[in-house]
C-alpha cells in the first residue's frame, strides 16, 4: 500500500493551521481499533500467552496453517480484485497494466526458476518483504494526514521510524541464520550479510526510536496533540515484527504475527474503501455491467466477502497441494487426483503461474493506492 491515498476528497487535504488538530481515523475510533490497529497487538498477545508452545513447535500445525495462512494470508491477496479486475471502470481505464503485470511476472518468474528455483523464491520473498513494509508505511502516512503543520515538518522521522521498525528485524534475520522459519521456502533469504550491517541497523533503530519519542513528547506538549492511531500503528508494527522475528525463533510465532498484522488490515482497508466512497463504481448510478453486479454482491456483506476470498484461497492452495506440495491432501481431497509434477521444465512454468496471485498482488498494490489524481478511478 502506498501513502498517496485519500478516502474522501476533503479528508486527505492537509489540516488547516487555523483549526484544531484532530485524530485522522479512517472510519471511526472503534472500527479502526478493531480492524486496523488491534490485529498486531492481538497476534503478539497470543504468541506471548502461548510462548512455551511457540518455542517447542518445530513446524506450523495444520489448524494454524488453515486459520492464518489459508484464511488470512492467501485470502487477503484476492481482496485486490475489488480494486482492479472486478472494478469495470478501473479495468477499462488501466487494462494495459492490469494485463501486462501478470504476464511480465509469469515470464520473469519462469526465467528465474529455469535458472535455479531458489532465484525465483528469493525474488518473490524480497518483493513480499517490500510490500509488507510499504503497507505499514502507508498506514502511518494515512494516520498523519491531519497532524498539525509543525508535526508535518518531521514526517521524515515518522517514515524513518516505521522503516527501521520493519527493516531491522529483517537484517537481524539475515545475520542470525539458520532460523526455524522462512518467508516462503528454506534459503529464500541470502545468508552472506555481514554482522556489522545488523549492528549498524540496530544502532540506527535506537537513535531513530529515541528521536521519534522525543519529537512526539515535545511537539505533543507544545500543540496539545497526541496522534493516537499513528502511534498505535507504529507501536504495533514495531512490536509484532520484533516478537515474530527477533524475540522468537519459531515458525508458528512468525506466521501468526506476520500474517495477522498484515492481512486483516489489508482486507479491512478494501472493505472500508468500497463502503465509504460515495462515488464507488459499485454505486447505484452505474449501469448493468455483470462485473458491477458481481462486485456489489460480493462486497455487500462481510460474510459473503470473506467466503469469496476464502474460496479462492482454497482453490489456489488446492492446486498447489495437488500438483506440487502434496502435504495436506486430507484437507484438499478434491485435488488429490491431480498428478504430482516433478519435471523441472514444467515446474519452471507451473510454479510462477501458481504464484501469480501473490506476485500480481505485490506489484499492483504499488499502483492502486498511489494515484494522486482524485478524478482517477484508482484514486482512493
Amino acid at each position: 500500500m502506498n501513502p498517496d491515498i485519500h478516502f474522501q476528497p476533503d479528508q486527505i487535504v492537509a489540516a488547516s493551521t487555523e483549526r484544531p488538530a484532530e485524530q485522522a481515523w479512517l472510519s471511526s475510533p472503534l472500527w479502526d481499533s478493531i480492524w486496523i490497529l488491534s490485529p498486531a497487538f492481538i497476534a503478539v498477545g497470543c504468541v506471548l500467552l502461548f510462548r512455551e508452545q511457540m518455542a517447542a513447535s518445530t513446524n506450523v500445525p495444520l489448524w494454524v496453517w488453515v486459520c492464518f495462512v489459508l484464511l488470512i494470508d492467501v485470502a487477503h491477496v484476492y481482496a485486490t480484485l475489488f480494486r482492479t479486475y472486478l472494478d469495470p471502470t478501473a479495468f477499462q481505464n488501466n487494462k494495459t497494466i492490469l494485463l501486462a503485470i501478470p504476464a511480465i511476472a509469469w515470464v520473469c518468474g519462469s526465467l528465474l526458476y529455469s535458472l535455479d528455483a531458489i532465484y525465483f523464491w528469493r525474488a518473490l520473498a524480497y518483493l513480499a518483504v517490500f510490500h509488507f513494509i510499504r503497507q505499514q508505511f502507508g498506514f502511518v502516512i494515512l494516520y498523519s494526514r491531519k497532524d498539525p503543520l509543525e508535526f508535518k515538518k518531521y514526517r521524515w522521522l515518522d517514515c524513518a521510524a516505521v522503516y527501521l521498525a520493519t527493516l531491522y528485524p529483517i537484517l537481524f534475520w539475515h545475520t542470525n541464520m539458520p532460523r526455524n522459519f522462512s518467508w516462503f521456502v528454506a534459503g529464500d533469504f541470502i545468508e552472506t550479510l555481514p554482522q556489522i550491517v545488523t549492528q549498524a541497523g540496530f544502532a540506527a533503530y535506537l537513535i531513530v526510536a529515541f528521536a521519534y519519542i522525543i519529537k512526539e513528547i515535545v511537539l505533543g506538549a507544545k500543540n496539545r496533540f497526541f496522534n493516537i492511531p499513528k502511534n498505535l500503528l507504529l507501536a504495533g508494527t514495531a512490536l509484532s515484527w520484533w516478537i515474530g522475528i527477533v524475540a522468537f525463533n519459531s515458525d508458528m510465532a512468525f506466521t501468526i504475527t506476520n500474517v495477522v498484522s498484515h492481512g486483516i488490515p489489508y482486507m479491512a482497508l478494501i472493505w472500508l474503501y468500497h463502503h465509504q466512497i460515495s462515488n464507488t463504481t459499485y454505486g447505484d448510478s452505474v449501469g448493468k455491467d455483470n462485473r458491477i453486479k458481481l462486485g456489489r454482491l460480493l462486497i455487500s456483506n462481510v460474510a459473503i466477502f470473506f467466503v469469496f476470498l476464502a474460496a479462492l484461497a482454497y482453490l489456489e492452495e488446492g492446486l498447489w497441494d495437488g500438483l506440487v506440495w502434496r502435504e495436506h491432501l486430507s484437507l484438499f481431497a478434491p485435488f488429490s487426483f491431480l498428478p504430482s509434477i516433478g519435471d523441472t521444465a514444467i515446474l519452471a512454468l507451473l510454479i510462477p503461474l501458481l504464484s501469480l496471485p501473490q506476485s500480481t498482488h505485490y506489484l499492483l498494490d504499488g499502483f492502486i493506492w498511489r494515484v494522486k489524481d482524485r478524478k482517477s478511478d484508482w484514486s482512493a
